[in-house]
């Protein structure tokens, strides 16, 4: 027993110190640049997604994918490439796979703002930015962000949703998230990218922002919940 409580404690130890590594490679690669990582200020730039749920929206294998070659998965990307030698890369992918929320936890989010209490499209916006949901959905729902094997290569824009869903279904389905959908393809791999259940995250509250958010990209619909 005492040999295996050393192995992961030494297991444990090199996780994190890959984490630490690949921390100081994504201020030392300049990621800070276009990335923001949590609310502290300065703690980021706003020209690529805001990263701080990014463990949590995309498995390490698809980050390893996108950092070998961020081209080879969405051809018009303005993200760079820079060549990542893989133990650069993986410590990268280590501390990637890591941010899962925390910095935005216990009020310190940015849509938690008071201001926001009685505009709930403008705090469902600013959930929309910062909890990642641009990064698959493009800005303001446009769509156009790749997905592999599923029909059209594309995750589908949000600008009609409230066309074929409720407030309460579309609530619902960003509280339970969408399972790995089925291949496009069977004999190819399947999806990479498929939405978590974002209850972990989000409160029932915030996904009814978020939803007000998403109906206010298609004006022509006035449900109310």
């Amino acid at each position: 027993m005492a040999a295996i409580a050393l192995s992961l404690v030494a297991c444990s130890s090199k996780s994190d110190n890959q984490i630490a590594i690949g921390k100081a490679n994504f201020k030392g690669f300049g990621c800070t640049t276009c990335h923001q990582v949590g609310s502290e200020a300065g703690s980021g730039g706003i020209l690529g997604p805001d990263l701080t749920f990014i463990g949590f929206r995309k498995s390490p294998e698809w980050l390893d994918l996108w950092l070998k070659s961020p081209e080879g998965w969405k051809h018009n990307t303005l993200m760079p490439n820079f060549y990542l030698k893989e133990p650069i890369r993986k410590s990268l992918v280590a501390y990637l796979s890591s941010l899962k929320g925390e910095s935005y936890a216990d009020g310190r989010a940015p849509w938690d703002d008071p201001a926001l209490k009685e505009d709930l499209v403008k705090k469902g916006q600013i959930i929309f930015t910062h909890a990642g949901c641009v990064g698959c959905h493009g800005v303001a729902g446009s769509g156009g962000q790749p997905n592999n094997n599923v029909p059209g290569g594309l995750i589908p824009s949000l600008i009609k949703a409230s066309d074929g869903y409720s407030k309460e279904e579309l609530a619902a389905k960003i509280l339970s998230g969408v399972p790995q959908s089925s291949p496009e393809d069977p004999t190819a791999p399947p999806p990479m990218i498929h939405m978590p259940a974002w209850s972990e995250k989000l409160s029932k509250e915030e996904v009814e922002a978020l939803v007000e958010y998403i109906y206010s990209l298609n004006p022509h619909k006035a449900e109310v919940w």
